[in-house]
């Protein structure tokens, strides 16, 4: 079941797309949070694809109503700003309108710049239960209250991050180094992908790492989160 959705975030609504499980029952839930904040077909056929796989996803508008190019808007977001809207996306997955989601503890996806507010809200919330991030830049924020480098070692979650390893702005140095400080965490690499290798709209896509991260990140999900709770009938 996919369908776009509108998100109460403040007086407003954001724009998001949900993709769950055709079953009936309540399911482990993952916030995904697209690259420049705006939804774009990549998230949600990587929403989609995971739904398949048992995980109830909500992707979310981070810059609506936003103009022009969402890209130096989306770097000069503020953290908390962009928390305080996943704060109420959380509450609306919390709330007794949504049946299906298994909202006490929950997974974030965050793609490139997108992965900096899925580690940001998982090291500031209690409400994160994990988090993943593809192609996440590790450095380049030192100007930031809270750089990545800085909270990679005091997350309190499980953490999964995935690189190609010929992503010109991310080197393998960095993501080893992102795993020696986030030393309970899983930082792979994929030989021979870009940094787009995840997006098939992308000229790095590489299809065996995208194909590969997909399931990597559900099977982590599957084993961070609450246990689905399917609706046994007759």
């Amino acid at each position: 079941m996919a369908n776009t959705v509108s998100v109460l975030v403040g007086s407003t609504y954001r724009v998001g797309f949900l993709a769950r499980p055709d079953q009936a029952g309540r399911f482990p839930a993952v916030v995904l949070i697209p690259n420049h904040g705006v939804l774009g077909a990549h998230e949600k056929s990587v929403a989609w694809r995971l739904s398949r796989l048992g995980l109830a996803v909500i992707a979310c508008n981070l810059l609506e109503g936003k103009t022009g190019d969402p890209e130096p808007a989306y770097r000069g977001l503020a953290d908390e700003e962009a928390i305080r809207v996943l704060d109420e996306v959380h509450q609306w997955l919390d709330s007794e309108d949504i049946s299906w989601a298994i909202s006490q503890k929950v997974g974030m996806l965050g793609f490139d710049v997108g992965g900096r507010f899925a580690l940001m809200t998982a090291a500031h919330r209690d409400w994160v239960g994990a988090a993943a991030v593809v192609a996440m830049p590790l450095t380049g924020d030192e100007e930031r209250r809270h750089p990545v480098a800085g909270i990679l070692g005091h997350l309190p979650v499980p953490v999964l991050g995935l690189y190609g390893a010929d992503d010109s702005l991310v080197t393998p140095a960095e993501v080893d180094d992102a795993q020696r400080r986030n030393e309970s965490g899983n930082w792979l690499l994929y030989t021979g992908a870009g940094h787009g290798f995840s997006d098939d709209g992308s000229a790095d896509y590489h299809r065996d790492a995208a194909e590969d991260a997909l399931v990597r990140i559900a099977d982590f999900f599957l084993a961070a989160l609450p246990e689905a709770e399917p609706l046994v009938t007759g």
